[in-house]
This record gives C-alpha cells, structure tokens and sequence, in this order.
C-alpha cells in the first residue's frame, strides 16, 4: 500500500473511542427506536466518497466478526483500508453482508441481501443507505417506537413495504446524510402520504 494510502487509513477514526463510539451508538439506537427521527451523528472522518454519519455508523456497528459489502458507488482502496484499520471487519459478498453500504440506486436489487431465517430473524443484513438530503416526507410511518404516526422520506415505497411485509424477516436500514442519520427498523408499518 503507497504510504500516503497507508497514512489515510490511520487517520479519521473516533478521537476517544469509548466515549464518542457511545455517543455515536446510541444516536444509532435511538434512530432506530424512534423510526423517522433524525438524529445527528459524528465522531469519524471517513476517506471521501461517504458522509460522516455513515462512517461513524461503520466504525460504532462494525468488526472484525461482522462482515460489509460496499456498493460500487462506494466502494474504494481507500475505505477499505479505512475500515479494516478502523473495524476489521471483512468486506464480504452481497449474499454474505452483515452491513451494507451504497446508495440506494447502487443498492438494487434489494433481494440479494439477507432477511435471516425463521430460526435466527436477526441474521439478516443492515442496510446503510446515503441519500443526498432528507427531503419532503413522502411516507407514513406507524409501528414499535412510534405513538401515532410518523412521517420520513424515503427513496422507493413500494420495496420497503414489500421489506416489512417480511416481518420478523427483513432488513433493517439506517440512511445517512452528512452528520444525520434516520432509521427504519422492518417492523415498521409504511403508507404513502396524501
């Protein structure tokens, strides 16, 4: 690895991991029991190409037993490097994922990451999808950690209600913009909004 490479990789993790890794971990929790909430997330200093709240999300959710998978859109040497020195966690197959990470379109098709099993639900795969912005809500979300309704924008209904139909099967998805994140847990409900 070039030395400039090899520099990069060592630089832009948590300043004092157990403090900011836990800050960062339950901002991460807290996203995903209040589906829809935006919480604000920092700590890492990810190689260009991913927000800061996805790289703080790698760096809290990930390790050297947890397999990722980058989509093309991500995917580099240098995040790579930036991972495995951070995390390492192996980048994985797909099929194989235990966290995810693209956008959404580089995401597609949806039905080649893990939903777990009727045994095991929780062996499924968490997606971490950057969006551009967390623009005008066009869903309502109902289910655990909301009291009547939420609302969130979200990149394609239809796939992430088939998700939820799955039901305790499913993915779990955080998706992140710049020092932000909001999640959707599988067990919530979504409608269009009118």
């Amino acid at each position: 690895m070039p030395r400039q490479s090899q520099n990069m990789a060592y630089a832009g993790g948590f300043s004092n991991p157990p403090v900011v890794s836990a800050q960062a971990f339950r901002a991460a929790m807290n996203a995903m029991a209040r589906p829809g909430r935006i919480e604000d997330i920092t700590g890492a200093i990810p190689p260009d190409g991913i927000s800061v709240a996805a790289g703080s999300l790698l760096l809290t959710l990930c390790d050297p037993e947890t397999g990722v998978y980058l989509a093309p859109d991500v995917d580099s040497e240098a995040l790579r490097c930036w991972l495995s020195f951070h995390t390492g966690a192996p980048i994985v197959a797909a099929e194989q994922a235990d966290f995810v990470l693209g956008s959404w379109a580089a995401l597609m098709p949806l039905d080649r990451f893990r939903i777990g099993t009727p045994e095991y639900p929780d062996r499924s795969a968490t997606l971490i999808v950057e969006v551009p912005a967390f623009g005008a809500p066009n869903a309502v979300l109902s289910g655990p950690g909301i009291k009547d309704t939420a609302k969130m924008a979200l990149p394609e209904l239809e796939a992430l209600q088939n998700n939820a139909m799955l039901y305790p099967l499913g993915m779990d998805f955080f998706f992140t913009c710049g020092a932000q994140l909001a999640a959707l847990p599988r067990s919530t409900q979504i409608n269009a909004e009118t």
